[in-house]
């Protein structure tokens, strides 16, 4: 049986022993100071086990039946398969088709037929040794986008993300409108930090600089965001929305993306305050619905 290993920012012991009886099985647990970044907390997972696989997932997220068996299945007996990403969605919503279409996109890798040039860090399988020589960055100043960065520096070293749709994750959406607005404004400042990476990747050298112009840059992408957003309904594996749930689908996200694109404009005030407050937050941001913290 392989190795599972949680991290958390100070699961007391009758808590642990109470994650391992609804497991069934031993865990291990990798305690990181409070305030630690989302990204570095996967890097201390992975930096306690051995496996010649390892799969992230979010505590956040609920895997399909077979999730794990699909992400796994292609590194069976191939050993040119280095890296699988598989699909994450929010909830079968209108909202969370819309939001879908925004958070969880996924781009054809001109790599390979049947790869994906991004992947979300709630539902990707590395071999270890890859993961060894690349990992999530860190101090690139995103609230989450490293594993967008990841994807980029993957591609540019000619490594590619085999896409297994079949490996889904349905990822939580959050808990009060006021969560919500937060989190798009910090979605829409990552588009700030981002904009230099994408510029850097796709335009020649001498248009560069349009990805350090700031909040502009970051509108920008948004904009440019919003257009494949739009395409990418009803190509998510969601039930399909048609006639004026379509059109509201469409109008969901425009509305997403706009607050995301104030967002960007805020971009220097969000950094120093709700992004660092998010920060501090990054691995207990919903609230205890499955009672683990009443329990102990």
């Amino acid at each position: 049986m392989g190795e599972l290993v949680i991290t958390h920012e100070g699961l007391s012991s009758p808590q642990q022993q109470r994650l391992e009886r609804v497991a069934g099985r031993s865990i291990t647990f990798v305690q990181v100071p409070p305030g630690t970044d989302y990204y570095a907390a996967k890097n201390a997972g992975w930096e306690a086990t051995q496996a010649a696989v390892v799969a992230f997932g979010d505590a956040d997220c609920w895997p399909a039946s077979k999730w794990l068996e699909a992400l796994l299945a292609p590194f069976e007996g191939d050993t040119s398969v280095q890296v699988v990403a598989g699909r994450t969605t929010y909830r079968p919503s209108l909202f969370g088709t819309a939001a879908s279409s925004i958070d969880f996109m996924y781009f054809p890798s001109p790599l390979s037929s049947g790869c994906t040039r991004n992947f979300y860090a709630n539902n990707i399988a590395f071999r270890r040794d890859v993961f060894e020589g690349t990992r999530y960055s860190d101090g690139e100043g995103f609230y989450r986008g490293n594993c967008q960065t990841l994807g980029l520096r993957l591609q540019a070293m000619g490594v590619p993300v085999l896409f297994a749709p079949e490996a889904h994750t349905t990822h939580r959406l959050p808990d009060t409108l006021r969560e919500l607005f937060t989190l798009r404004l910090l979605r829409g400042a990552d588009a700030v930090e981002l904009a230099p990476h994408l510029a850097g990747t796709y335009l020649p050298e001498r248009l560069r600089w349009l990805g350090r112009l700031g909040g502009l840059s970051g509108a920008a992408t948004l904009g440019a965001r919003f257009g494949y957003s739009a395409r990418a309904i009803n190509h998510q594996d969601l039930p399909k929305v048609r006639g004026l749930r379509f059109a509201a689908c469409v109008g969901l996200v425009g509305a997403i993306t706009a607050v995301d694109g104030l967002g960007a404009l805020l971009h220097p005030w969000l950094r120093r305050g709700q992004r660092a407050e998010a920060a501090r937050t990054a691995l207990s941001y919903h609230q205890d619905v499955d009672g683990l913290r009443s329990a102990a």
